[in-house]
């Protein structure tokens, strides 16, 4: 009988420490692609979907252990960044919901994960919601009309994108 205990407490003894991950111990270096975005302004009640590119350029895989975001408006589907490979890239999608905000906003998603040179890294986004001209909508009257054309006309020049970067200087 004590050997049956002494063998059954060894093998649960070696499953514990050999199921350890020790991936999340390894710190890694990961970028953010097309940071601090400046989004052209939309009309208020416009869902708003943006894909942000994480690349590990580290020698071990990113792991994620945690997500925070500045809004209840913002809505993130982390599977592709759960575990991103050395070398590799993951997206973040983030589906912004306008009709909870008016005039100038900026927001930030923090991650946190086996960063190597800090505790966390931030996507910053920051854009314009324009309400309608004749009144301001309470947010029933939002919801229903919840789709509308884009405020893409009012900007002069060409947009190849739905953001713009600051100029670096030099």
């Amino acid at each position: 009988m004590k050997q049956i205990i002494y063998i059954s407490s060894v093998l649960m003894f070696l499953c514990v420490f050999t199921g350890c991950n020790r991936t999340t111990q390894q710190k890694t270096l990961v970028e953010i692609v097309d940071n601090n975005r400046h989004y052209y302004p939309v009309q208020q009640g416009e869902e708003k979907t943006m894909v942000f590119a994480l690349v590990n350029k580290g020698e071990h895989p990113f792991v994620l252990s945690d997500m925070l975001v500045s809004c209840g408006c913002i809505v993130v589907k982390k599977a592709s960044i759960q575990h991103i490979p050395a070398g590799g890239e993951g997206k973040l999608v983030v589906k912004f919901d306008t009709t909870k905000n008016i005039g100038y906003v900026k927001h930030y998603i923090t991650l946190y994960g086996n960063l190597m040179e800090k505790e966390s890294i931030e996507v910053i986004f920051d854009l314009n919601i324009v309400p309608d001209a004749h009144y301001t909508k309470d947010y029933e009257e939002l919801y229903k009309e919840y789709k509308g054309d884009t405020a893409k006309d009012l900007v002069d020049g060409l947009i190849d994108r739905d953001y713009y970067l600051d100029k670096k200087m030099e």
